[in-house]
């Protein structure tokens, strides 16, 4: 069942999703061993203070938790429970008005909400990397790709195709309501789903890459990028599908430790987004492009999604953290 951004309960909050997903949460730790050990780290919005207690258990020398929200008082629990008192220290507040006894040499967060902005956190991880970040310091992860795919989405004629047999089954002729529940999936139902990969109509094309240790506030309000995507089926383009890879560096690998979210990938708890087109296109066959170009205002700042060209365009980016030493996994590169 597809998930409406428009609908996201409070219970599905950052923290809850961490500790729903422990398992995942622990992956690629072992490959920052020798990165964190013995050294100063900073958690931004730190939550349950998971993160930080992975920190530690790889070797870190002292880990700052920053959170905002009150479940700032439960970190302080868990981090007492685990014996890590004299390791990890949870602030409560914002990165913003924290006032840290020492500069940090590694910056972790889950700073990304849905569709990358919705709920970010990505200004405090910049603002913590400008006051707080040695030079030489390392930020986990320590950069973004985003990638476009055209889709065919079959649940939106599914959807639309009630209206037409409403008469049939209750004796009320409601097809004059098709065009109208076309424009409300087409403009407004933005969501999370899980994207088949018989819906893709071309291979992922990368719109943009955001480098944590370069980019700043004034890009991040209006990043943009063109991408041009080649057709390899034939069917209407209804959609596009929307993922991300997020890369950690890693001394053993030139090109890093790279997680992809690609539908083409096996599925993890992010899905990918699915943003409607104002109306679809006819049928494309193969071999012809699709090319445009992309703009997204900062929805930190601004609510509101600005369109380019006919559709809606909204990031989705979550970062995944961590990694334990007793999962062993094959590095996926993105498609």
């Amino acid at each position: 069942r597809k998930k409406s951004l428009h609908a996201v309960k409070p219970s599905e909050k950052p923290y809850k999703r961490k500790l729903d997903k422990t398992r995942q949460d622990r992956l690629y730790f072992d490959s920052y061993t020798d990165s964190i050990r013995g050294k100063v780290v900073l958690d931004v919005g730190a939550g349950t203070g998971v993160l930080s207690i992975f920190c530690v258990q790889a070797g870190a020398r002292k880990v700052y938790a920053v959170e905002a929200c009150s479940i700032a008082e439960q970190a302080v629990k868990i981090v007492r429970q685990n014996n890590m008192e004299d390791r990890i220290e949870v602030i409560r507040g914002t990165v913003e008005t924290a006032d840290l006894p020492e500069m940090v040499e590694v910056i972790v967060s889950e700073w990304m909400g849905y569709a990358l902005l919705h709920e970010s956190m990505l200004n405090s991880v910049l603002y913590a990397r400008d006051k707080w970040l040695k030079p030489g310091g390392i930020i986990l992860p320590s950069k973004a790709e985003l990638y476009v795919s055209p889709i065919s989405d079959p649940v939106v004629e599914d959807r639309l195709h009630f209206w037409y047999t409403a008469k049939d089954q209750y004796g009320v002729d409601m097809s004059c309501m098709s065009d109208f529940a076309r424009r409300c999936i087409m403009n407004t139902d933005i969501t999370v789903n899980s994207v088949t990969v018989e819906d893709v109509l071309s291979h992922p094309a990368r719109f943009a890459e955001l480098d944590l240790h370069t980019v700043t506030v004034e890009v991040l309000r209006a990043v943009k990028g063109e991408f041009r995507c080649e057709s390899f089926g034939s069917a209407a383009v209804n959609a596009f599908c929307v993922h991300f890879t997020v890369t950690f560096p890693c001394p053993d690998k030139p090109q890093g430790l790279v997680l992809s979210t690609s539908p083409f990938k096996p599925e993890t708890h992010w899905k990918q987004a699915v943003l409607y087109l104002d109306a679809p296109t006819g049928a494309v066959k193969p071999s012809p492009s699709v090319a445009s170009t992309c703009r997204v205002n900062n929805l930190i700042t601004r609510r509101h999604i600005q369109k380019a060209l006919s559709f809606f365009f909204f990031f989705f980016l979550f970062v995944f953290l961590s990694c334990h030493k007793y999962f062993k996994m094959t590095v996926m590169t993105s498609h």
